[in-house]
């Protein structure tokens, strides 16, 4: 329902969101106090203890909309392959993802300038974008595209889209659904002029070696939705001597898909927000996915999912916004 009432007016969003922090947080730990006194008739300490947890998550909750959503955590990494192309030795890719421009607008808007800032700040050979830019309407990129036009890099901004990206989240009929998603398409090869791959595939030279960034489309399971084509993105390439960058916003494709089907041996992906919660390092992003957040890896082969930028709920606490900045080096015998 947030994706229907966000994207056309904020103001009601922010308001529901303060709503929350300043009447239903101290609404429903109220009613455990009054729980945990029943309880406990002949002792004082269970009123206090439900006054302390009614003041921890009311901070809790006012500390995640607010601070918790600022500042971007520059994650760097540095992968060796054996079979990468000598020419490509220092190569720097930067990964960002579910950037939901549509959360960021008012009193928030400096958020995505800062996210913007870092990114541009790393100077890397190529940016890759994996989805979710939006929330639910391609009108939340336009009222963002000042902001997305500074996105620029020598081999260029390469994106594929995620789950938010596609018209599954508005109550429109079907031909409305086909123009949002031709809208949100030619905003970004247009408008931005980022290579946005839809089950394809672009090449990076140097001189007379070359890497592959290749994108399928969204890979999801159950309700998300699941538009990817492996055969049309890397269809003919051959496993020798091609090095793959594989652009694919769900993590789980990595196990599904592409480690079984293909051989890329890099696939970059978000959509988990690392849960936008972490409590002494778990999170519930754990208990849905095996691949949430961090580098992994099966032999040489590997994958980046990095827990984002922003979200539909512009909230987080122990999950600080990222960007990764991927060195890659040859591996020498």
């Amino acid at each position: 329902m947030l994706a229907h009432l966000y994207p056309t007016d904020p103001f009601w969003f922010d308001l529901a969101l303060y709503l929350t922090i300043g009447v239903a947080v101290p609404v429903a730990t109220l009613l455990i106090c009054w729980g945990i006194g029943r309880a406990c008739r002949r002792s004082r300490n269970g009123l206090r203890v439900g006054m302390v947890l009614m003041a921890a998550l009311t901070l809790a909750a006012a500390y995640g909309f607010t601070l918790g959503i600022r500042g971007v955590r520059v994650r760097r990494v540095t992968l060796a392959f054996s079979d990468l192309p000598p020419a490509f030795d220092g190569y720097r890719l930067l990964h960002a993802s579910d950037l939901h421009v549509g959360s960021y607008k008012g009193w928030r808007a400096h958020i995505l300038a800062e996210a913007i800032d870092s990114i541009m700040a790393q100077r890397a050979d190529m940016i890759a974008l994996t989805g979710d830019l939006q929330n639910a309407r391609p009108t939340e990129i336009e009222a963002a595209l000042p902001q997305l036009r500074r996105l620029k890099a020598n081999d260029g901004v390469f994106s594929v889209l995620g789950n938010h990206d596609y018209p599954v989240y508005i109550d429109v009929p079907d031909y409305e659904r086909y123009d949002s998603l031709g809208r949100t398409v030619v905003l970004q090869r247009d408008s931005l002029g980022w290579q946005l791959l839809m089950n394809s595939r672009r090449t990076i030279r140097r001189g007379n070696e070359t890497l592959t960034v290749a994108g399928m489309e969204n890979d999801g399971e159950g309700r998300f939705p699941c538009h990817a084509d492996l055969t049309a993105t890397i269809g003919g390439l051959s496993a020798k001597g091609t090095f793959i960058v594989m652009m694919e916003h769900d993590p789980t494709s990595w196990r599904r898909t592409i480690l079984p089907h293909c051989h890329a041996q890099l696939t970059l992906s978000g959509h988990t927000h690392g849960g936008q919660l972490t409590l002494f390092g778990m999170s519930p992003a754990a208990l849905r996915y095996r691949e949430w957040g961090g580098m992994y890896h099966a032999g040489e082969r590997q994958l980046s999912v990095t827990t984002g930028v922003g979200g539909l709920l512009p909230f987080r606490i122990g999950v600080k916004p990222e960007i990764v900045v991927i060195t890659l080096k040859r591996k020498h015998p």
